[in-house]
């Protein structure tokens, strides 16, 4: 479990056709990493296999590879956000982020204002249901609330401080650039709580008009 809350930045390197070796900049200092730790690595939950000087190696599946942008970061050198495992005990100042990602979104748009940066993303079908206007998201492991997004929810904005512009890789994208995501875990329960299929549009589950989601409805169904 994660909050979404970067602790640093570091660069992927192939260990090996299924291990990597994440190499953190000298500002992170990890200490109390052992063996077995977790860590959100752009996002992704991996294991620490092997420890190194500034640094780790995990293994990773050829799913994770191809449903994460570990492949794209590894080819292209990019940096990636680092996050360790949330702690028994610490703040929670982001939402709650399991590392487990649900597709690949791309940058729509990057603006810079006054007081902050606006990123727009597009979202596959497939998860657009869990966009919502104020809600949770995370991308390449940040914990962000969504400004806004369409109807379908396939199209949403949100607002980075500069603090968290410049202290993750947030800085580094543009137009066109794959990003992991991760929506609400609290949202995919009760969608399958309420039996809708993830892969459907929102307004329609199996050609059916879904039903509008009220207190009645909630309470109807145990979320009084």
């Amino acid at each position: 479990m994660f909050t979404g809350l970067i602790q640093g930045l570091g660069h992927l390197y192939f260990q090996g056709s299924q291990q990597i070796l994440v190499q953190y900049r000298p500002s992170l200092v990890w200490e109390d990493l052992a063996i077995g730790d977790s860590v959100a690595v752009d996002g992704v939950c991996l294991t620490v296999e092997t420890l190194t000087h500034q640094g780790f190696v995990v293994s990773v599946s050829p799913e994770t590879l191809e449903r994460t942008t570990l492949a794209h970061r590894l080819s292209s050198h990019e940096v990636v956000n680092l996050e360790p495992a949330l702690k028994a005990g610490d703040r929670l100042g982001g939402h709650f982020v399991t590392g487990h990602i649900d597709d690949v979104g791309r940058v729509a748009d990057v603006q810079q204002t006054a007081s902050a940066w606006e990123l727009s993303f597009t979202v596959p079908n497939a998860i657009a249901r869990f966009i919502v206007p104020k809600g949770s998201v995370a991308i390449n492991g940040i914990s962000l609330t969504i400004a806004d997004c369409n109807d379908l929810g396939d199209y949403f904005n949100v607002a980075v401080i500069p603090h968290s512009f410049a202290n993750t890789n947030l800085q580094s994208l543009s137009p066109g650039h794959p990003v992991n995501i991760e929506t609400d875990v609290l949202g995919k329960y009760v969608a399958k709580l309420l039996g809708l299929s993830s892969h459907l549009p929102a307004s329609t589950n199996n050609g059916k008009v879904l039903p509008e989601i009220t207190p009645e409805f909630l309470a109807t169904h145990g979320f009084g």
